[in-house]
């Protein structure tokens, strides 16, 4: 039996592509992006001023719109990332390299800071833009949105979200949080 691969949302010269470490099962099987009811990304994307309005996962295309996509690390769906190997999360990364190479996005948003670490051989990296590139385009990483990320709570998380929509030079779309000053970040919980 063959793995249903999610296919990607994206475009060429996107301002910023959001890179998640791999599908969900349930978001594989629906054959949409963050497809599972706990996963923030959704809400911070909109609490953020990156959409007007919070998206529902079947109406990911319409970010291609404003200048957005997304993508993984790795293709191949799991119940947790935790189940994905080290070799897995490495050769994702080059394969995400050539991916974003070809399509030239000016910002790669890693949603997470686990999943960088490991795919790119990064393991002080930290929260915020990154001095490495990946395939041509700049480097940021926010708090990974799912539902089991217990340390950003949905307000910090669009923050954090925020802060990268500023950087980019994305609109605030929503109205929400304006372009600034943000907050000083928090320490995560836990």
């Amino acid at each position: 039996m063959r793995e249903q691969v999610l296919p990607d949302v994206v475009a060429e010269g996107l301002r910023v592509v959001f890179v998640g470490i791999n599908p969900g099962l349930s978001s594989a099987a629906a054959g949409h992006s963050f497809h599972t009811p706990g996963n923030r990304f959704w809400p911070a994307l909109h609490r953020s001023g990156f959409t007007p309005r919070r998206l529902r996962a079947e109406e990911e295309r319409l970010l291609l719109d404003w200048g957005l996509g997304i993508t993984s690390i790795v293709r191949r769906p799991t119940a947790r990332a935790a189940q994905l190997s080290r070799s897995e999360l490495v050769a994702g990364g080059r394969d995400l390299a050539e991916r974003v190479a070809a399509i030239r996005p000016e910002w790669l948003a890693m949603l997470g800071v686990t999943g960088y670490r490991a795919a790119f051989g990064a393991p002080r990296a930290r929260l915020g833009p990154q001095a490495e590139t990946i395939g041509g385009a700049r480097v940021w990483i926010v708090p990974n949105p799912s539902g089991l990320n217990a340390h950003y709570p949905p307000e910090a998380l669009a923050v954090e979200f925020a802060r990268l929509r500023f950087a980019a030079g994305v609109p605030d779309r929503s109205g929400l949080l304006g372009d600034g000053p943000f907050p000083e970040p928090a320490a995560p919980a836990g």
